[in-house]
């Protein structure tokens, strides 16, 4: 399908491009309590939106760092050029580039990318997803004192205080809690079964579009709980589809 291989074609562009800064010195955009925005942030996106619209330029694009392309077409393609950005200004080699593809509304193609570990995920909707070449499924754990949770805390204080408690909630039930710093990675690693649930009460489109198609495809189950007032902001539980999540929400 030309679709996701133009997505892979731009992710792995991308995943040069932040290998290739990564460990160096980088120029801070926005430094806010709880984020950073590089200008790689946006060089990231700049080279996925060319090979993108290059190869389709009658699509739309929406991405963390802007629009481009035909804002009124029914195909459209939603970017994160480095989730994790945290974690990679700060060296630590988890992040990661997330792109997807909606159709009239409808997700049809997920791809995630992680260069640290050149770990590529590709989905395409109705077929089966796959991690480098081989096909995944979820965990089949059905308990959460086997099961390992990645909660995320968000960035304003109602969203700290509840995954704060759901993170101390959830700590007493599961085997291990995780907090990672990418919503993307997170969900790819629940698709390939090495994490069981991902809970966070606020979240953008563009962190977990690719990763909800991941995880629908390999028998997990997503649960998106829009904010109201705020386009493409939502709450999220993503897991496995067999441990009871509600048990800790």
């Amino acid at each position: 399908m030309k679709a996701v291989d133009t997505a892979v074609k731009a992710a792995k562009a991308a995943g040069v491009l932040l290998r290739e800064n990564f460990g160096c010195a980088l120029e801070v955009d926005e430094a806010k309590h709880h984020d950073i925005k590089l200008a790689l942030d946006r060089e990231s996106q700049d080279l996925i939106t060319g090979i993108l619209l290059g190869d389709f330029p009658s699509y739309a694009l929406y991405g963390e760092e802007g629009i481009a392309g035909d804002q009124d077409s029914e195909n459209q393609w939603i970017v994160d050029p480095i989730d994790g950005t945290v974690n990679f200004f700060y060296g630590i080699p988890h992040y990661c580039i997330s792109i997807a593809l909606r159709c009239k509304g409808e997700l049809t193609v997920g791809v995630i990318y992680d260069p640290s570990m050149d770990d590529l995920w590709t989905v395409v909707k109705g077929e089966k997803p796959y991690l480098n070449g081989k096909e995944i499924s979820c965990s089949s754990r059905t308990k959460l004192e086997e099961s390992i949770l990645y909660v995320g805390c968000g960035k304003t204080e109602d969203a700290l205080s509840t995954g704060l408690e759901r993170f101390r909630r959830a700590s007493l039930r599961a085997r291990k809690m995780r907090m990672m710093g990418s919503a993307a990675l997170g969900m790819a690693y629940i698709a390939t079964g090495r994490l069981d649930a991902y809970v966070e009460s606020r979240i953008s489109l563009w962190d977990i579009a690719a990763g909800q198609l991941l995880i629908e495809a390999t028998g997990g189950k997503v649960t998106l709980t829009p904010k109201e007032g705020e386009p493409d902001v939502m709450s999220i539980i993503a897991t496995n589809g067999k441990i009871p999540i509600e048990e800790i929400l």
